[in-house]
């Protein structure tokens, strides 16, 4: 065999050898490692104690943590829905012959690309009861203050709505490629015959954007399930741990209490239900 013969065949492995580096380093061990922590005890500090599957006997058995699954629940049900109808009106608002359209296209996706943990401390200020801004404009018109992140009845709702501003804008994107993906022929001949324009939007616009919807609703779920910066700083998982989520009860379990084994063990079975909930979505939808 030739040399270059040889450097040619060697050339394709060396080309994708940082991509499977990085698999190896970054993902395969990660994943390898968390599933022989699922039959271990481990505190970082002492050596690993071989445990069995005493692991997934405390899961089981752990009301605190199928709670922090209820509370995750709690949250998608209030987030989702409100995520997609937010994104889709403003979508289809900004889809409009509008001045300074780009302009509002730019504002609404801004808040993406703020840190999560700048828009969750503006947002404990804005929910503050003394001095916050929103209890200050229920004060001006004459209601009452709002325990917004202290009453356990208010605050999973007050993280639902803070999740969806910030989330929103990515969405509005989608939508908007979704909305402008749909031919104009379609609404021109509606229009011959006389459609009204919430007609087009049920029978033309929704249809022809359900793979987006699809896609908005996957995204949204999956995202959701990663609650955990904005009950860290706002609530703690408070109050009397109804802002408690799964991901945040991981964390606790991980590096305040330093059960790295339990960690993994929740960590894995969480990441299941994650994906038979995905799973669950996107025969559901697509059946429809």
């Amino acid at each position: 065999m030739s040399k270059g013969k040889h450097k040619k065949q060697i050339l394709p492995y060396f080309l994708v050898s940082p991509y499977l580096l990085h698999l190896l380093l970054f993902i395969t061990f990660p994943i390898v490692f968390s599933i022989l922590l699922t039959f271990h005890k481990w505190n970082i500090i002492s050596p690993m104690e071989y445990v069995g599957a005493d692991n997934f006997v405390r899961l089981f058995n752990d009301r605190m943590f199928w709670k922090a699954i209820v509370n995750t629940f709690v949250f998608l049900v209030i987030h989702i829905p409100l995520q997609i109808i937010i994104a889709l009106a403003l979508a289809y608002f900004l889809n409009q012959k509008l001045f300074f359209r780009a302009f509002f296209r730019a504002a609404f996706f801004l808040p993406v690309v703020i840190s999560g943990v700048v828009v969750t401390m503006l947002w404990q200020q804005l929910y503050s009861f003394d001095t916050g801004l929103i209890n200050e404009m229920l004060v001006s018109v004459g209601l009452p203050r709002i325990a917004w992140l202290t009453d356990s009845k208010f605050a999973m709702i007050s993280i639902a709505i803070m999740a969806t501003w910030k989330n929103v804008g990515l969405y509005v994107i989608l939508f908007l490629v979704g909305l402008q993906s749909v031919p104009d022929r379609y609404y021109e001949a509606a229009d011959v015959e006389g459609a009204s324009s919430w007609q087009k939007f049920r029978y033309i616009t929704l249809p022809a954007i359900n793979p987006t919807i699809f896609m908005v609703t996957i995204l949204s779920t999956i995202g959701g399930f990663g609650l955990f910066i904005e009950p860290y700083i706002m609530t703690g998982g408070g109050p009397l741990n109804s802002t408690l989520s799964a991901m945040l009860y991981i964390y606790k379990q991980a590096f305040e209490y330093y059960h790295m084994g339990y960690a993994a063990t929740l960590g894995i079975f969480f990441a299941l239900i994650i994906m038979l909930i995905v799973v669950i979505q996107k025969y559901t939808i697509e059946k429809e």
